[in-house]
Parts: structure tokens; C-alpha cells; sequence
């Protein structure tokens, strides 16, 4: 059981980046799917989740309006769509999955969309 994000390196403020989280062994459509991040000096933190109870689509307030998720079933890979890019972002981002969550619209609970399978990540630099 593996989960691999790709597709990070370096990009200038304002620009875009998509990046991929490949899961093997499990069925990810199964599970809700999320994105991490972890800034330098930070903690990590779950920035944006499918769910598999809704279908919905559930984001924090510094990458909404930016930030879109995605999942491909036949390739049973997800997606990161990242646009407008600050340097703020730059962080090394992962992806996750839970079978059981329980976010929603008023109490997101976007760290607890990686509980059951999370992968390495991949680095995402945003330069001026």
C-alpha cells in the first residue's frame, strides 16, 4: 500500500503547478483524499480534501479560490491544481487518504482527510 506525491519544483509568484499523488494497493475512490503541507519551521497541516461520504470538496481559508483537488479513477491518482502561487505556499507537499472522515462544511477537519495512508511528498518552491 503506497501513496507517491509528484510534480513539485520551483515556480515564480502568480504561476501554477499541478501536482499528482499515485496510491497503490488500495482503491482510492474508496477514500477521501487529501493534501498536506509542511512550510519550514512549520507544522503540517491539512490544506484541502475530497470526500468520499459527499462527494465535496472542502478547503482552508489561505487556498480557497486557489487551490482545486481532483481524483482520476482509472488511473486511481489525484490531483493538486495550484494557481496564483505566493510565496507563502512553499512547502513540502503530501497527500493522504482516510476511509473514514467526517468533515464538513462547518468543521472541516481537513488533517484528520489522511489518517489511514499518507506518502512522501514532494517540495514546491515559489520564488519572487
Amino acid at each position: 500500500v503506497q501513496l507517491q506525491a509528484s510534480g513539485g519544483g520551483l515556480v515564480q509568484t502568480g504561476g501554477s503547478v499541478r501536482l499528482s499523488c499515485v496510491a497503490s494497493g488500495f482503491k482510492l475512490d474508496d477514500y477521501a483524499v487529501g493534501w498536506f503541507r509542511q512550510a519550514p519551521g512549520k507544522e503540517r497541516e491539512g490544506i484541502i480534501c475530497l470526500s468520499n461520504e459527499d462527494g465535496l470538496t472542502y478547503s482552508a481559508d489561505s487556498v480557497k479560490g486557489r487551490f482545486t483537488i481532483s481524483k482520476d479513477s482509472a488511473k486511481n491518482t489525484a490531483y493538486l491544481e495550484m494557481n496564483n502561487l505566493q510565496l507563502d505556499d512553499t512547502a513540502v507537499y503530501s497527500c493522504g487518504a482516510s476511509l473514514y472522515y467526517s468533515g464538513n462544511s462547518f468543521y472541516p477537519k481537513l488533517n484528520e482527510c489522511g489518517m489511514d495512508y499518507w506518502g512522501k511528498g514532494t517540495l514546491v518552491t515559489v520564488s519572487s
